[in-house]
């Protein structure tokens, strides 16, 4: 059994990043889902770390630094990051959001257990219950800019409430996603274990593709979701992403207190 208290930890630009296998991370996801006090996991990648790093009067900021202070997990989901950390003397252990929700599924980890699952459309939470039939899924489908709507966010804790998931996967995007997890904490009266996925049902739905594996190994994942989608994505990593390479090479980032 993995203690999270045991877990290893390697600290770059603020963040204290789990040093976990793949494995380790599904057996301690496994571990908290059991738990009465909902506990959830993040996935920080480049673009996290670029606003964990923002100035932090602007609201969200401030509640995304909170919400990541309250993570049971962190595992690094960018090769990139890796890379960097390598750079300054630091090892990182990649375990993406996608390939951590691909496992959960495809491992039978989740047979007889009810997952809640936030976000996506309607057809997404039916093709998931057709193709794993023995999970039972929820689905709730929150408005756009979950967060600019309060009603929206009580909606999601009664649902997950309501739900009694073991495990609850936020899938409509940081910072939100992982905001409202850190809300779900405070509840007090939901248990399980949330996960921050992004995009990863669609990547298991094969809705959206994933990089070949030598892209992935190359660091070049990046390169191939910018040229699938570059209407959507060229801001994210043409503008936002560069600036990790201003704060890899800075003497002073942001810190949160473990």
């Amino acid at each position: 059994m993995i203690m999270l208290t045991d877990v290893p930890l390697a600290r770059f630009l603020g963040v204290s990043f789990a040093g976990l296998s793949i494995e380790g991370a599904l057996e301690a996801v496994v571990q908290e889902s059991r738990t009465e006090q909902f506990s959830f996991v993040v996935t920080p990648n480049v673009d996290h770390l670029v606003l964990l790093n923002e100035d932090e009067t602007v609201p969200r900021v401030s509640q995304f630094r909170r919400a990541y202070g309250e993570a049971c997990l962190r595992l690094c989901d960018s090769r990139i990051l890796q890379l960097l950390a390598q750079i300054r003397g630091v090892e990182l252990d990649v375990v993406t959001g996608s390939d951590l929700t691909a496992l959960l599924f495809e491992s039978g980890t989740l047979n007889g257990a009810t997952v809640a699952f936030v976000g996506g459309d309607e057809s997404m939470g039916k093709a998931l219950q057709v193709r794993f039939p023995s999970v039972t899924i929820r689905q709730h489908i929150p408005p756009m800019g979950v967060l600019n709507a309060p009603r929206a966010v009580d909606d999601i804790e009664d649902f997950v409430r309501a739900s009694r998931a073991q495990f609850v996967l936020l899938a409509f995007g940081a910072p939100q996603s992982e905001i409202v997890a850190a809300r779900l904490k405070t509840a007090g009266d939901i248990g399980g274990v949330g996960l921050c996925i992004g995009a990863s049902i669609e990547f298991l739905l094969g809705r959206k593709s994933r990089a070949p594996e030598w892209m992935q190994r190359a660091r070049l994942e990046w390169a191939f979701r910018l040229l699938s989608e570059p209407r959507r994505l060229w801001r994210r990593y043409l503008v936002v992403g560069p600036r990790i390479f201003v704060l890899a090479l800075s003497k002073k980032a942001w810190e949160f207190s473990d």
